[in-house]
């Protein structure tokens, strides 16, 4: 059969809208041997390529290293801490000394005034500091909780799969329960339990307090579970029949050799794609339960109980809510869009499929 001049690179004419994978890399000349190229090299170049997803990823960085520059804010500019109470001191705004809260319980709002960059609270503390205090809480609820998630869901999902039969019934079932439970009401349920009722997480000689921040990262952690933990499950399902884990069979590998030597390595671009976006989601939640009073508790803060806090106040001083809660959207929107980006360079096969059915669609 004589092929068509006109094809794609990499395209198969024989097969009726075939739509050309994107390798990164553009085809050799002919003639020319090909070097060959490692997956993640291929990853990385598909990612380097996709600037608004670099974009928000280099969002996302600057808001990390803001929250981590707190310490330095606090003691270097403000000169003040999360926790100080400012409520019956003056500052000093155009030459003229003015109350950090007023007698109406109303505290100033952002300027360019020395201190309070960003204005106080009711109880007269530094919002800016406060601001970076609680989304370094945020961000390390979010990222702990979502390692959580990740190895209860890769634990759970490869055993299921993997052994099958009444192994997976019974994991299967138990994901089935908590995936049956909307995410925001199963967390209230946890954490008025666990938190608010005093009476904290205690798992044999392991006792934590009610209001650590462990509780909401536990918490979290778990009702995401089934959400990840099923993708993995239907991943290891398809792997469990492939050449190289019947040859590790041919070759007297034991089970657990096979599970975590064999399979788990093919399903790292997965976990990582699934880890970035669960970060956005946790934080989420955890802005949830602490809003109702269900997640971070009093001495620590979170742009969440930020929120909460400033929300009597949503009239009179708006500045409580809006800028906490634009700092949880534009975290959860770079990790969202980066996640995006990830994922379409890491599985590109994904995005080959969807213009395929598009292009079947269209004739």
């Amino acid at each position: 059969m004589a092929t068509d001049p006109w094809a794609p690179p990499y395209a198969d004419p024989t097969l009726p809208g075939e739509v050309e994978q994107d390798t990164g890399i553009p085809p050799a000349p002919a003639g020319v041997p090909v070097e060959g190229r490692s997956p993640w090299y291929l990853a990385y170049r598909r990612l380097r390529r996709n600037r608004v997803a670099l974009f928000f990823g280099a969002l996302f960085i600057v808001i990390v290293l803001f929250c981590l520059a707190a310490p330095l804010w606090a003691h270097l500019v403000a000169h003040t801490g999360p926790d100080t109470n400012h409520l019956t001191e003056k500052i000093d705004i155009n030459g003229q000394p003015t109350d950090v809260v007023n007698v109406d319980g109303i505290p100033i709002g952002p300027g360019l005034h020395g201190k309070f960059l960003l204005g106080a609270d009711a109880n007269g503390r530094d919002v800016m500091v406060r601001l970076m205090y609680g989304g370094r809480t945020s961000i390390f609820i979010g990222v702990m909780a979502a390692f959580v998630t990740t190895i209860l869901a890769v634990i759970f999902g490869i055993l299921a799969a993997y052994y099958r039969g009444w192994t997976d019934a019974v994991i299967s079932r138990a994901m089935d329960v908590i995936w049956a439970f909307p995410v925001l009401l199963l967390g209230i349920a946890l954490g008025t339990a666990l938190s608010v009722s005093g009476s904290g997480l205690v798992l044999g000689p392991i006792h934590i307090a009610d209001d650590s921040i462990w509780i909401p990262i536990l918490i979290i952690g778990f009702v995401y579970v089934p959400y990840m933990a099923r993708p993995i499950r239907g991943e290891v399902l398809a792997l469990r029949e492939k050449e190289f884990v019947e040859a590790a069979i041919a070759q007297g590998a034991g089970t657990m050799r096979i599970m975590f030597s064999e399979i788990l390595p093919n399903l790292v671009s997965t976990i990582i794609v699934f880890f970035t976006l669960n970060i956005a989601n946790n934080m989420l939640l955890e802005s949830a339960l602490s809003f109702l009073g269900a997640g971070v508790r009093p001495p620590h803060s979170s742009w969440g109980s930020m929120v909460s806090d400033g929300y009597e106040f949503l009239y009179s001083a708006p500045h409580l809510t809006i800028i906490p809660g634009l700092m949880i959207v534009l975290t959860v929107l770079s990790l969202n869009v980066f996640g995006d980006g990830l994922r379409d360079a890491l599985d590109p096969r994904a995005k080959v499929r969807l213009e395929a059915a598009a292009l079947e669609e269209s004739h």
